[in-house]
């Protein structure tokens, strides 16, 4: 039976049909807030003169708190010609609706923080305190951590860039403690012909470990490399481009080693918590007199068990003849270049909230964003954090989605 013809009416109108698209946000002019950081030791600022000069002629405002870059070696003149308002009143800048720090929100931080701001700055997970915590998320805080944010190649921009400098600032800080002047053990880190290479111990092979090797390898020392990750060692061989000692963390294979070293580094990360305790006192207690320790994960507790915190004041102390350099945050000892470093990731993605119409915008377009998150608009969507100090957690997929 053949099918009947499909009747076609002149009344019939054949028009195509309007179709939906994601009309372009409208550009949101932003007022950012730079104030001066007033935690232990931190001396560097988010936001360089330079970055703040492109943000300023994209139709954001700047306001900078008076001094705020000193410890930089950026002056209040460098941010005012760069287009920045320069604020003599703590308060003032903690108006401004975002708010980039480059230390973790402080006690003295919370009775100035405003109703749904926007803060953008590091958590350090070991510090951070419950009560902090809970009167930001009282305030509906949209907060965004250096640890976690991710650029779109999976990568986490500000943290890579602060363990490039901290693994390339152990090697000279480790050279200046085995000098003499320093009651070292008065050898050149590296070495000369005719005299056999100092010899440098690194335990994690992430990006200070790479670094480090880099360095130590460039003055000439011999560097070991312990790591249980295979394909971490693996890809640091390769991108060093030649071969190198390496070893799985056995610990007398460890133990034999330090015994004959001049340098152990402490390069061992830790996503979550406290990192392990790799080197035991015993270990120490039979490394060389005048040999050097630098435990640059002291951030996360450190990975030697004679670790203890010390300051860019006062850095070193000596435990069974060996010298130990446990200074937490390596990088603000080089303020200047770490401050750079921030801010080539922060001044792009300011730019783009912007151009997208505000952080919210946003978020929907770029996933990989999501991850820097860790409250938005006083709801926790840090599980690590969440589950730490015992909060509600709220997943921000969800969140998001149902602000849409």
């Amino acid at each position: 039976m053949s099918q009947p013809k499909p009747f076609v009416s002149a009344m019939f109108g054949y028009e195509t049909q309007e179709e939906t698209l994601d009309i372009k946000p409208k550009v949101e002019q932003m007022t950012i807030g730079i104030p001066k950081e007033i935690a232990f030791q931190e001396n560097r600022v988010s936001l360089t003169p330079d970055a703040v000069s492109v943000l300023v002629s994209n139709g954001h405002s700047v306001m900078v708190e008076h001094n705020a870059g000193d410890a930089a070696h950026f002056s209040d003149k460098d941010y005012s010609e760069a287009g920045a308002k320069i604020v003599y009143n703590r308060k003032d800048v903690f108006q401004a609706p975002v708010l980039v720090k480059s230390a973790p929100v402080v006690e003295e931080d919370l009775p100035l923080l405003q109703e749904n701001q926007l803060i953008i700055s590091p958590i350090h997970l070991s510090v951070m305190k419950s009560h902090i915590l809970e009167k930001m998320m009282e305030k509906r805080i949209t907060g965004i951590s250096f640890e976690n944010l991710q650029d779109d190649s999976g990568s986490f921009p500000i943290v890579r860039s602060m363990s490039e400098i901290a693994g390339s600032a152990v090697m000279l800080i480790a050279a200046q403690y085995l000098s003499s002047a320093n009651h070292g053990k008065g050898v050149l880190l590296g070495g000369i012909s005719g005299i056999a290479p100092t010899k440098v111990i690194i335990i994690g092979a992430g990006i200070v470990g790479e670094y480090a090797a880099r360095a130590a390898i460039a003055l000439g020392a011999s560097v070991k490399i312990f790591d249980n990750n295979l394909y971490r060692l693996k890809r640091l061989q390769n991108n060093i481009g030649q071969r190198l000692w390496t070893s799985v963390i056995e610990p007398r294979m460890l133990a034999k080693q330090l015994k004959t070293c001049e340098v152990a580094v402490g390069a061992v990360s830790s996503q979550t918590g406290r990192t392990p305790i790799i080197v035991t006192e015993e270990m120490v207690s039979n490394m060389r007199p005048g040999s050097v320790i630098i435990d640059v994960s002291i951030d996360r507790g450190g990975c030697f068990e004679t670790s203890e915190v010390t300051s860019h004041e006062n850095p070193v102390f000596t435990k069974y003849g060996v010298i130990h350099y446990c200074v937490p945050n390596i990088p603000s000892g080089f303020a200047r270049t770490a401050s750079q470093a921030i801010s080539n990731v922060l001044m792009p993605l300011l730019l783009e909230a912007g151009e997208e119409g505000g952080f919210e915008n946003l978020i929907w377009h770029k996933l990989h964003l999501r991850n820097g998150i860790y409250m938005f608009k006083g709801s926790l969507t840090n599980f690590y954090l969440s589950q730490r100090f015992d909060l509600k957690y709220t997943d921000l997929n969800l969140l998001i989605a149902s602000k849409r």
